[in-house]
């Protein structure tokens, strides 16, 4: 296989998997309540998946966005109910944040509002695919995010 060859393999992998999270965003942009976004529900998810008690720059460099990016998405969380924001006892100038139990109660009801609207479009057989790739696909999320 030629380096040509390699290389549009590449950007298709990349282009399919862009596309489908497009796709997929767009769909839950549509099951959220005006003023909360993807980004806000990503944060949350984020917080839910890796533990809470994460610094705001932690956070934005998970999210890559910049810390201004964050430091307005985590009003937009706090002013709903869904996170606190407290100081850092090992560093006073520092942040921590928390989900409350009210932001992991938004996040739940959002995977459920997804869900239902995923579920006109994936049938048995994307389920399957789903089940095929998903592992891959979390590998090749793990070493891209450690050779970043």
């Amino acid at each position: 296989m030629s380096k040509d060859d390699t290389a549009a393999e590449v950007i298709g992998f990349f282009t399919e998997i862009g596309i489908i999270n497009q796709l997929s965003t767009a769909m839950l942009a549509k099951s959220l309540p005006d003023g909360v976004h993807p980004s806000h529900f990503s944060i949350l998810n984020h917080l839910s998946r890796v533990g809470d008690g994460k610094s705001p720059l932690r956070i934005a460099s998970a999210m890559q966005v910049t810390k201004n990016t964050m430091t307005h998405s985590l009003k937009v969380l706090k002013d709903r109910g869904y996170v606190t924001v407290v100081s850092d006892p090992e560093d006073g100038r520092g942040k921590l944040v928390y989900l409350t139990a009210s932001g992991r109660d938004f996040r739940d009801q959002a995977i459920l509002r997804v869900s239902d609207a995923f579920r006109h479009v994936i049938g048995p057989d994307q389920l399957d695919i789903m089940r095929r790739v998903g592992s891959d696909l979390a590998d090749m999320r793990k070493h891209l995010d450690e050779n970043r």
